[in-house]
């Protein structure tokens, strides 16, 4: 990674873990937050608004002796549908995935219908996702309200 001045930054490589690319900028504290990694026992770097080809500028989260279930990647599709997984295994990538958007999401999205169910009672939330273009909504399996991002 190179500043303005033409130095270079180096970010440290990890042995064991998961890379998370290609995030947009903004989402990366919300994809922090969805995977629990304040609290994590270890090291997670992060990185926003550097250069990239193809988005322009997006964000980086590096996980140290962490591997993610697909159910759980997939909560971050939603708001980083573009985003690769690389599990790195002694400093190498052993598998690289793109990130899909589940058919359906489960207890991290509240209903914005004040009258749903689930803002009453201790049931979680539940969504089918419908895709449209580039767009992505959530509709409740509760009350069948219709909502985008």
């Amino acid at each position: 990674m190179e500043t303005n001045d033409g130095k270079q930054l180096k970010v440290s490589a990890i042995k064991n873990g998961t890379v998370l690319d290609h995030i947009p900028s903004c989402q990366v504290f919300k994809v922090i937050d969805i995977l629990g990694l304040s609290g994590s026992e270890h090291p997670v770097t992060f990185g926003v608004n550097l250069d990239s080809k193809s988005m322009g500028r997006k964000g980086i989260i590096k996980i140290s002796e962490r591997f993610f279930k697909d159910d759980e990647l997939n909560k971050i599709a939603l708001i980083a549908p573009n985003a690769s997984v690389n599990i790195i295994r002694d400093f190498k990538v052993v598998e690289k995935k793109l990130l899909t958007i589940p058919e359906t999401i489960c207890g991290i999205v509240k209903c914005i219908n004040p009258m749903c169910v689930t803002n009453h009672e201790d049931i979680p939330t539940r969504f089918r996702t419908i895709v449209k273009g580039s767009e992505i909504q959530l509709q409740c399996v509760y009350c069948e309200k219709i909502t985008d991002l």
